[in-house]
C-alpha cells in the first residue's frame, strides 16, 4: 500500500518536533548533561501527592464529567481571581489533558480551512502545526530582540486581515521568557477591539514572571469576551506528567471545546484533578519558593553567557534563556549539533521555533544549580574550541 497517498495532506506536512529531536539524542548519549526540556526539576509537593494517593485509596477512579470535576473547576474559577484578578465561572472553565490539549481545542473549534491565524515567532513549536492540521493559515510575526521579543501594536495591525480568526498570544514566552506588562498590553487590546478576532492566551508561564506579577490580557476592558485563557498544572507546580490543564473563556466557545474533548478523550486523569484541587487550595508558598529558585538561576546563566561572549536578552519570565550564537559564525543547527558531540551538552536550536529562531539557541534553566554549572562549564570549553 501506498501510505504516503493514504496519510492526510495536514498531517503529512506537520513539521516535527524539534525539541525533542535532540532531547532524544541525549537520552541515549551516556553523560551527556541536558538543558534543552522544559521540565521542572522540583518534586510535585509533598500535599499534591498526598491527594493524590488518598484518592486512589479511596477507590475514585471513575470518569469525571466531560469538563472535568466540579470542585476543581471552581477551584480554578477561585484561583484565577485570586492570583490574577480574572472573574469566571465554572461553566465558563474546561478541564483539560493538559495545556496543549486545551491549545488544540481552542484551535479545532475555531479555525475553518482558509482562516488565518497569526502565530507569534519565536515560539512554542506545536501553534503552527495544530493550525496546519486543522487547515487554516499559519501568519508569522517575528518578534524582535530590540522590541524584548514583545508583540507591538504595529506589527499585530499589520498581520490582520479579512481572513484572520484567530491571534495566538503566547506570554511569558517559550523559548524567549519575554513577558508583556500591562502598558504592553493596553496597545494590543486597541488594535483586536472592534474586531472578531479571538484571542488564544497561552499563560502557561504565569506565576514565572519575574520583576512583577503576571498581567493578562483577559483582564484589560473588552477582551475577555474575545479571549480564550489556557494553562495549567505542568510548570506551576511541577506536575507534568500528572498531565493536567485548562481553558478558560465565553461560554458558549467553551461549550464547543467540550463537545470536541468528550468526543477525543472523555475526560482529564480523575486522580490529577482532585490532587490538583489541594495544589490550587494550598501552595501559593510552593510557588513563590519555586519562582525564586528560578530567578536565582535566571540571574546566574544569563550573565554567565553573557560574560563567554554569548549575549544574552534578560528573560523576565518562563525559565528559559535565549542567547545569540551568531558571533560563532554557525547556524542554530550546526552549533547545537556540534555542542552535543563536543561537549555533551543539548540545548535546543532557535529555529526549531520558527524561522524567526534562527542565529539563537534556547537553554532550560529548569535544572539545578549545579546541573546548570557543569553544562556552562562544558559550554565555555566549546566556545575556546570554537576560538
Amino acid at each position: 500500500m501506498d501510505y504516503a497517498k493514504l496519510i492526510s495532506a495536514g498531517a503529512r506536512e506537520m513539521r516535527p518536533s524539534g525539541i525533542r529531536k535532540f532531547f532524544d539524542i541525549a537520552a541515549q548519549l551516556e553523560g551527556c548533561i541536558s538543558l534543552g526540556v522544559g521540565e521542572p526539576d522540583f518534586k510535585t509537593p509533598w500535599t499534591v501527592r498526598d491527594a493524590g494517593i488518598r484518592s486512589l485509596e479511596k477507590g475514585r477512579t471513575f470518569y469525571t464529567a466531560n469538563a472535568g470535576l466540579a470542585e476543581l473547576r471552581r477551584e480554578i474559577c477561585v484561583y484565577l481571581s485570586r492570583r490574577m484578578g480574572l472573574s469566571y465561572e465554572p461553566a465558563e472553565t474546561l478541564v483539560t489533558v493538559g495545556g496543549s490539549e486545551a491549545i488544540d481545542l481552542a484551535v479545532r473549534a475555531l479555525v475553518n480551512p482558509g482562516d488565518e491565524v497569526i502565530i507569534p515567532e519565536p515560539c512554542f513549536v506545536c501553534y503552527d502545526p495544530i493550525t496546519t492540521l486543522t487547515g487554516g493559515v499559519p501568519v508569522p510575526v517575528v518578534l524582535r530582540e530590540e522590541d524584548g521579543f514583545r508583540l507591538t501594536a504595529q506589527a499585530l495591525a499589520a498581520a490582520v486581515t479579512p481572513k484572520t480568526k484567530l491571534l495566538i498570544f503566547p506570554f511569558p514566552g517559550n523559548p524567549t521568557g519575554a513577558v508583556m506588562r500591562r502598558e504592553d498590553l493596553e496597545p494590543i487590546a486597541e488594535v483586536l477591539r472592534g474586531t472578531d478576532v479571538i484571542v488564544l492566551a497561552d499563560e502557561i508561564y504565569a506565576e514565572l514572571t519575574y520583576g512583577g506579577g503576571h498581567v493578562s490580557l483577559a483582564s484589560l476592558p473588552g477582551m475577555k469576551e474575545r479571549t480564550v485563557l489556557v494553562s495549567g498544572f505542568s510548570k506551576t507546580y511541577a506536575m507534568t506528567g500528572w498531565r493536567l490543564g485548562y481553558a478558560c473563556g465565553p461560554r458558549e466557545l467553551i461549550g464547543v471545546m467540550t463537545k470536541i474533548h468528550q468526543s477525543a478523550v472523555m475526560c482529564a486523569p480523575t486522580t490529577s484533578q482532585y490532587a490538583a484541587v489541594t495544589a490550587l487550595r494550598r501552595c501559593d508558598a510552593d510557588i513563590e519558593a519555586m519562582r525564586a529558585e528560578y530567578d536565582l538561576r535566571r540571574r546566574m546563566l544569563v550573565s554567565r553567557l553573557n560574560g563567554m561572549g554569548l549575549p544574552c536578552f534578560e528573560p523576565q519570565g518562563a525559565f528559559y534563556a535565549f542567547p545569540s550564537i551568531r558571533p560563532t559564525g554557525l547556524s542554530s543547527e550546526e552549533f547545537c549539533e556540534r555542542l552535543l558531540h563536543s561537549q555533551k551538552v543539548a540545548v535546543v536550536p532557535g529555529s526549531a521555533f520558527g524561522a524567526a529562531g534562527e542565529g539563537h539557541v534556547r537553554i532550560s534553566y529548569s535544572y539545578s544549580i549545579s546541573h546548570l554549572d557543569e553544562a556552562l562549564r562544558r559550554i565555555e570549553h566549546f566556545l575556546q574550541e570554537l576560538r
